[in-house]
C-alpha cells in the first residue's frame, strides 16, 4: 500500500513561494517517486487573498496561517523577517510539523530557539535556500565535511552587492547609479539597506560560521560593513593595481577563537572570487583534511531559490515517510567569537601626500610605530591618469594587523601634516 500523502503548508507566495508551488505541481510526479508519499500543497498564507498570483490556485490562498501549519506535515517558509515567521515556525513544531525556511534574518537572530524546539518535537529544521540561494553549501558544511575540521570560509553571499560592484567595475558606474541599475533589473530592492549595508551578508556569515565551527554565533558579533563608502575612484585604483573590490563574508578559525566579519576588499584579479560576475554568488571552504573546495552558483531569484527549497522539502519528506531525522545543531565547541579589533588582515591604504622628500618616511615612522609594517608602496597618477602639482598618490599595502592596529595606524597617519587626505582603507584578501 502506498503511504499517505504528506501536506505542505507554504507561508509566503512572493517570488520564491510562487516559484516553490509552481515546481511542486509540475514535478508532483517525480518528487512523489523521490519521497515515497506524494506531496499535497494544501495551502499558500497570504496577507491578501485578491492580489494577482500568476499560475497559483486561488483556492490554495488564505489568511488563516495558523490554522495552515497546525494541520501540516511539512511548513515551507518564505515571508522573511522576524515575525511573524519566528511565531508560525514555532507553532508548527509545537504540532509535529518539520519546516523548511531560507529566512536567513531569522536563524541568525534566533536559529537556537527554532532548533532546540525541533529537536524536542522530533522533527527537522532545514534551511539550505537560507544562505546562498540554489548553491548547496550549507549541507555539504554541515553534513559532507561533519568528519573534518573547517578552518575557513570566504566567499561572496550576497548578489546585489556584488552585481552593483561589477557594474561599478565593468561600467564605470558610481554606487547610485549602480544600485539604481540592479534595482531596475529587480536585483535589489527598493529599499537597497539590508544589502548594501551589510545586513544580508552578515546574517549569512552568521549561519555558516555556526554550522562550520559547531558554536553559536549572535549576529551582533559579526563586524559588518557594506559597501556605501565604496567609491568609483576606489574600483579604478583597484583595477590599477590588479584587483577588484568585492564583498566578502569571512569566518574563520584561529588559535585564539573565531573571527566572523564581512566587509568589502581588494581580491586580486587571478583569484577565483574576482571573476564572479554579476549577481552570482560563490563560496570558498578550506578544510584541515578536504583542503579547499569552491561553491559556485546563482545565490539569488525564485527559480534558483525554490530549487533549494525543494531539495529541503524532499529530505524532511523522506525522513517522515522513513521514520528517521535530519541533522540538528552542533554546537558543542568552546570557541569564543572574537571581537573585530583582533582580526588579523592585510590593507591597502591610499593617501594624498605633500611631493616633497622625507615624507614617505613620516608614514613608514606613523605605521612602525603602532606595529604595523609596509610590505609595499606604490606611487601612482590620480585614477584617470589625472596629476595634481605639488602632489604624491601613495598606495601603501601593509603586511597582516590587527584592526585595532590598522585604525590607531590611520588615525596617526591622517594627523602628519604632510598628509593631505587619506583616500580609502581597504582590507586585501585571496592573496
Amino acid at each position: 500500500m502506498p503511504a499517505p500523502a504528506l501536506r505542505i503548508a507554504l507561508l509566503g507566495c512572493g517570488v520564491v513561494g510562487t516559484q516553490v508551488a509552481r515546481l511542486l505541481r509540475e514535478q508532483a510526479e517525480d518528487l512523489a517517486a523521490r519521497v515515497g508519499a506524494p506531496l499535497e500543497l494544501t495551502g499558500i498564507a497570504v496577507r491578501d487573498v485578491t492580489a494577482p498570483r500568476d499560475g497559483v490556485d486561488p483556492a490554495l490562498l488564505t489568511t488563516d496561517a495558523d490554522s495552515l501549519v497546525e494541520q501540516a506535515d511539512i511548513v515551507v517558509e518564505v515571508i522573511g523577517g522576524l515575525e511573524p515567521a519566528r511565531t508560525l515556525l514555532l507553532r508548527a513544531i509545537a504540532a509535529g510539523a518539520s519546516v523548511v525556511t531560507a529566512n536567513k534574518a531569522l536563524l541568525a537572530a534566533d536559529g537556537p530557539t527554532l532548533y532546540a524546539a525541533a529537536d524536542a518535537a522530533g522533527v527537522d529544521v532545514y534551511f539550505e535556500a537560507a544562505v546562498a540561494g540554489a548553491i548547496p553549501i550549507v549541507r555539504p558544511v554541515r553534513e559532507s565535511l561533519a568528519g573534518d575540521r573547517v578552518q575557513r570560509i570566504v566567499g561572496i553571499v550576497n548578489g546585489t552587492t556584488n552585481y552593483v560592484l561589477d557594474q561599478m567595475a565593468t561600467g564605470g558606474l558610481d554606487l547610485a547609479a549602480a544600485v539604481r541599475q540592479a534595482q531596475e533589473l529587480g536585483y535589489a530592492e527598493a529599499d537597497p539597506t539590508a544589502d548594501v549595508e551589510g545586513f544580508d551578508a552578515a546574517a549569512k556569515a552568521a549561519i555558516l560560521a555556526s554550522l562550520a565551527f559547531h558554536i553559536r554565533v549572535p549576529l551582533e558579533d559579526v563586524h559588518r560593513e557594506g559597501i556605501t563608502a565604496v567609491t568609483a575612484d576606489d574600483v579604478a585604483w583597484a583595477a590599477s593595481t590588479g584587483h577588484v573590490v568585492k564583498l566578502l563574508a569571512i569566518a574563520e578559525r584561529t588559535d585564539d577563537g573565531v573571527s566572523v566579519r564581512v566587509h568589502p576588499a581588494l581580491v586580486p584579479v587571478e583569484h577565483p572570487l574576482a571573476g564572479v560576475r554579476g549577481a552570482f554568488n560563490a563560496v570558498f571552504v578550506q578544510a584541515e583534511s578536504a583542503g579547499e573546495l569552491m561553491f559556485y552558483g546563482r545565490g539569488a531569484g525564485g527559480t534558483p531559490t525554490a530549487s533549494a527549497v525543494l531539495g529541503d522539502v524532499v529530505s524532511a519528506a523522506r525522513n517522515r515517510v522513513l521514520g528517521g531525522r535530519g541533522p540538528v545543531e552542533s554546537s558543542y565547541a568552546d570557541l569564543p567569537v572574537l571581537p573585530a579589533s583582533a582580526a588579523l588582515t592585510r590593507y591597502s591604504v591610499r593617501i594624498d601626500v605633500v611631493d616633497r622628500p622625507g615624507v614617505l618616511a613620516q608614514v613608514a615612522a606613523a605605521l612602525a610605530d603602532h606595529g604595523v609594517s609596509i610590505e609595499a608602496v606604490r606611487q601612482s597618477q590620480a585614477a584617470g591618469g589625472a596629476t595634481t602639482s605639488g602632489v604624491a598618490h601613495l598606495i601603501i599595502t601593509t603586511h597582516s594587523a590587527t584592526d585595532a592596529a590598522l585604525a590607531a595606524t590611520v588615525q596617526a597617519v591622517a594627523e602628519l601634516d604632510a598628509v593631505l587626505a587619506v583616500r580609502s582603507v581597504l582590507r586585501v584578501e585571496g592573496s
